[in-house]
């Protein structure tokens, strides 16, 4: 049974000059590069998420802007599908479980942006739903927040979302060892 890739919204908006940049989202999406070369490589099926916002108040990935647009360090080639979603959760009203089924597959391989919401969202659906889903740690970005007078650096937030999880719902690698 092949594994899958599944690229999260490495979209325009998040790196420098759009919209909502997260932290270090440059890095992300070169490692996320090298993965989507060894997926091609292997002919393993490979799947593009693009949020597209669908509220008329969206500050981000507004349609028909070149933020929406999937970064061109991980454009789609040839017949490679784009699943468009509309909220944080990549399975939810999207074809994407039906494709994995049809492509038959059940071991995921996941990165993208951001780790603290689609990234996240999408893993633990995908293990609800009985995937083996492998995060490719250093492939994935989160953004600086803030909660209740206490700002977490991006860096942190990534660390803690991976870290969450570990804990049970997917394993966690680094791109090196998923090449």
């Amino acid at each position: 049974m092949p594994r899958a890739l599944v690229l999260i919204d490495i979209q325009n908006d998040y790196f420098p000059g759009g919209a909502f940049p997260l932290v270090e989202p440059d890095e992300a999406a070169r490692v996320a590069s090298q993965i989507l070369e060894a997926f091609r490589d292997s002919g393993e099926p490979i799947f593009h998420i693009q949020h597209v916002a669908t509220e008329p108040d969206a500050t981000f990935f507004k349609p028909g802007t070149p933020g929406v647009e999937i970064h061109p360090a991980v454009a789609p080639e040839g017949s490679e599908p784009v699943i468009r979603k509309a909220s944080p959760n990549a399975f939810l009203g999207t074809s994407l479980q039906a494709d994995l089924e049809a492509a038959g597959t059940k071991d995921l391989v996941v990165l993208g942006m951001m780790t603290s919401t689609c990234v996240d969202s999408t893993v633990r659906a995908a293990s609800d739903l009985g995937y083996s889903v492998t995060v490719a740690a250093d492939a994935c970005a989160a953004p600086d927040l803030s909660f209740d007078g206490v700002d977490v650096p991006g860096a942190a937030v990534h660390a803690a979302f991976i870290a969450a999880l570990r804990d049970s719902f997917a394993k966690i690698a680094m791109s090196h060892e998923l090449i």
